[in-house]
C-alpha cells in the first residue's frame, strides 16, 4: 500500500469522527432538556385533611417531589395546579385552590438540596419573606448557579382555607404541572401528574355506625334497654312475640348522632322484620335519630331460635328466643316453701314445664287441691269444682312457674298442677290435651315462735373463710316456722362472740349485731345460701385457728321460757398445726418404708447365700 493511500484513509477516518462529534454534541445553552435521564420527573403523595378545627396545612398536606438534572446555571421550573374534580358543593361555593410550600430541608431528600444557600436550589414565592411558612398557588424554583447539578426538592401541597371557599368532606383531585424554564431556547419537557386530597367527615356528622356506641337488645316491648329472656307460643301469629331494639351511633359517642346503615337480621326459627317485610333473613332500613324496633314473629315452629343482627360496620352479639308448643309434654312439681303461713304465699310450689321438643313451656299453669280436705287447708279449688283454679306465674329468669297458695288452717294438703283451669278440665281430658303434674304435699304452719336457734352452716372452716350464721325461730315442738316477721327475736346486742369475726352486714360493733326485727326467708335462687324459715348472716372467720363460739339471747317476741341464751360453735383449722401434722405423718410413712426396705434387703441376702450353697 502506498504512502499516499494511507494518508487518504487516515483523513477519511478523521473527517468521519469529526462529523459524528458534531452530530452528538448538545447546544451549549440547553438545560433540563430532553435526553433520557436529564428531564424533570415528578412524584406525589396523596394528602388527607379533616374538617375538625378547620385544619388545612402541612400536617395533612399532600407532597410533590421534583427531581431533575440542571445542565445550566440558574435553570428554573414553575409548579402550578389546576382543579380537576371535587365533591358536589353548595350553590355559589368555590372549590379551594391548592397552595404550595417548600418542605423543611431536614425532611427533603438529596444532599445537594438546601434553601437559599449558594450553589443550591432557591425557591421564589409571591412573598418569600419566610419560606418555612409562606405559601403560594405558584412556586418558581431556581437551580444553583453551577452546572451540571442534580436537584431534588419536595413541596407541601394543601388546600387554601381562605374565606369564600367551601371545604366539605370528600375527594379532591388536582392536576400538578411542572414547567421547566431553561435559560436557553431548549427547555425541558413539561411534566403533569394528579394529586388527591381526601377530606374526612366530622365525627359528629358521620353516618358510619360505631361498634363502641351502637347497641341491640331483645325484649318483650319496644325501646328495650337490656336483654330479656323471651318464651313465646310457637303458633303462627301476626302479632309480634318480641322486639329487637337497635340503636346505631357514630364514633362521636353514646349519645352522638345516629348513623345510617342497613340492618341485616336473620333467625333460625320464626320470622323477623316489620309488618310488611319479614322472613327468616331480611335487610331493613335504619332511618332514626333514636332507635329502630324490629318485630319477632312466631311461624308455627317450636324450639330455640338464634337471631343475628349486623350492619356493614357492626356485628352485634346473637340473641335467643324460645318458641314452645301449644301444650306441655311434662310438668314436674316441687315444694318451694316447706312451711306455708296462714294467709297468702306467693311462691309455694314450683313447676318445671317442657314441651315435646324439650323446650321450656311458658304458657299458663294452674294449681289445684287433690281433695276437698286439701282445698280447705291450702285454699286452692278442687279439680272437680267448676271454678277458676289459681294461676301460676312464669319466671323467665329462673325458667320455671311459681304457684301461689293461701293458707286457710294448719295442716298438710296435697296439690297438683295442670295446664287447664278446672272449668275446662273435663273437655281437656276428653281431648287428651290435659297434662297434670305429680302430686306434692304442702304444710300450712300456724304455730308461733317459742324458741330461737343459732347455728353455722358448717362445722369446720379454713382461716378467713366465709361462713353463714342461721337464726331460726322454732315452734313449741322444735320445728321450723312458716315465713313470718318476728320483732325482737334476739335480745339487745344481737349475736356476740369473743373471736375476731368480721360481719358482712349491718353491725353495731365489729363483733356484734343488733337485730331489731328478723324476717325468715323462703328458698330463693336470688339469695345465695338462703334457707327457708331462717334468717341468714354472712361473716368471715378469723385468720388464726381455734374454736369460734357465738352466742345470743332470745328476745321479747318469745315467751319468757324462750328468752334464754343460745350458742353455736365451729372450728377454724390451724394452718401451722395442720402443716406440722402433715410433716409428722410424712415422717412416720418414711420410717415405715425404711423398715420395709431393710427387711426386704435382709431377705434378698439370705436367698443369695442359699443359692451359693
Amino acid at each position: 500500500m502506498s504512502t499516499t493511500t494511507n494518508f487518504k484513509r487516515i483523513a477519511l477516518v478523521a473527517v468521519a469522527a469529526l462529523g459524528m462529534g458534531v452530530l452528538s454534541s448538545a447546544p451549549s445553552q440547553a438545560a433540563f432538556s430532553g435526553t433520557a435521564g436529564s428531564q424533570l420527573t415528578l412524584a406525589v403523595t396523596a394528602g388527607t385533611g379533616t374538617l375538625e378545627g378547620a385544619k388545612s396545612d402541612s400536617t395533612t398536606a399532600g407532597l410533590v417531589t421534583v427531581t431533575g438534572l440542571s445542565l445550566a446555571a440558574n435553570d428554573s421550573y414553575t409548579i402550578t395546579s389546576a382543579k380537576k374534580s371535587w365533591p358536589e358543593l353548595t350553590t355559589g361555593a368555590l372549590t379551594p385552590n391548592l397552595l404550595f410550600m417548600l418542605q423543611d430541608t431536614a425532611t427533603s431528600t438529596g444532599a445537594s438540596f438546601a434553601r437559599l444557600t449558594n450553589n443550591m436550589l432557591q425557591v421564589d414565592t409571591t412573598t418569600p419573606a419566610n419560606l418555612t411558612t409562606d405559601s403560594s398557588t405558584s412556586i418558581n424554583a431556581v437551580a444553583p448557579n453551577t452546572a451540571p447539578t442534580y436537584v431534588n426538592a419536595s413541596f407541601f401541597a394543601f388546600q387554601e382555607s381562605a374565606t369564600g371557599t367551601d371545604r366539605i368532606a370528600g375527594t379532591y383531585v388536582y392536576t400538578i404541572t411542572v414547567q421547566p424554564m431553561a435559560q436557553a431556547a431548549t427547555p425541558g419537557t413539561t411534566q403533569v401528574i394528579d394529586l388527591t386530597i381526601t377530606i374526612a367527615a366530622l365525627a359528629s356528622s358521620a353516618l358510619v355506625a360505631s361498634s363502641s356506641f351502637s347497641t341491640a337488645f331483645i325484649g318483650t316491648a319496644v325501646d328495650a334497654t337490656s336483654d330479656l329472656a323471651i318464651s313465646a307460643l310457637a303458633t303462627s301469629s301476626d302479632t309480634p312475640r318480641g322486639y329487637l331494639t337497635v340503636s346505631l351511633r357514630n364514633a362521636s359517642g353514646s349519645s352522638g348522632v345516629a348513623a345510617r346503615e342497613s340492618v341485616t337480621i336473620t333467625t333460625t326459627i320464626g320470622q323477623v322484620g316489620t309488618s310488611t317485610n319479614r322472613g327468616r333473613s331480611v335487610v331493613l332500613k335504619y332511618d332514626s335519630d333514636t332507635n329502630e324496633d324490629y318485630n319477632i314473629y312466631s311461624d308455627g315452629t317450636a324450639g330455640t331460635g338464634t337471631i343475628t343482627i349486623s350492619t356493614p360496620s357492626v356485628s352485634f352479639a346473637t340473641k335467643n328466643i324460645t318458641f314452645y308448643a301449644v301444650a306441655p309434654s311434662t310438668l314436674v312439681a316441687s315444694v318451694a316453701t316447706p312451711n306455708l303461713r296462714v294467709g297468702s304465699n306467693s311462691d309455694s310450689v314450683r313447676v318445671t314445664a317442657k314441651d315435646a321438643n324439650g323446650v321450656s313451656w311458658a304458657g299458663t299453669l294452674y294449681i289445684y287441691a287433690s281433695a276437698a280436705a286439701d282445698a280447705a287447708i291450702a285454699g286452692a279449688v278442687r279439680a272437680t269444682v267448676a271454678a277458676s283454679a289459681l294461676a301460676c306465674t312464669w319466671d323467665a329468669n329462673d325458667d320455671r312457674h311459681e304457684c301461689p297458695l293461701t293458707g286457710a288452717t294448719a295442716g298438710t294438703a296435697k296439690m297438683k298442677v295442670t295446664n287447664y283451669a278446672t272449668a275446662a278440665l273435663a273437655t281437656a281430658a276428653a281431648s287428651g290435651a290435659e297434662v297434670t303434674s305429680n302430686e306434692v304435699s304442702v304444710v300450712v304452719n300456724a304455730a308461733v315462735a317459742a324458741t330461737v336457734k343459732i347455728e353455722f352452716d358448717k362445722a369446720t372452716y379454713a382461716p378467713g373463710e366465709r361462713a353463714r350464721i342461721y337464726v331460726t325461730p322454732l315452734d313449741s315442738t322444735g320445728k321450723a316456722m312458716a315465713v313470718t316477721t318476728n320483732a325482737n327475736l334476739l335480745a339487745a346486742g344481737g349475736i356476740s362472740t369473743a373471736s375476731a369475726l368480721t360481719f358482712a352486714g349491718t353491725t353495731t360493733t365489729a363483733d356484734s349485731l343488733t337485730v331489731v326485727s328478723i324476717t325468715t326467708k323462703s328458698n330463693s335462687s336470688s339469695t345465695s345460701g338462703a334457707r327457708a324459715g331462717s334468717m341468714e348472716y354472712t361473716v368471715y372467720m378469723p385468720v388464726s385457728g381455734g374454736t369460734v363460739t357465738i352466742s345470743a339471747t332470745g328476745g321479747t317476741s318469745l315467751p319468757i321460757a324462750g328468752r334464754v341464751a343460745v350458742t353455736a360453735s365451729a372450728t377454724v383449722t390451724d394452718s401451722g398445726a395442720a402443716a406440722l401434722a402433715a410433716v409428722t405423718a410424712l415422717a412416720t410413712t418414711v420410717a415405715s418404708l425404711k423398715t420395709l426396705i431393710t427387711t426386704l434387703t435382709n431377705l434378698v441376702l439370705k436367698i443369695q447365700k442359699k443359692v451359693k450353697a
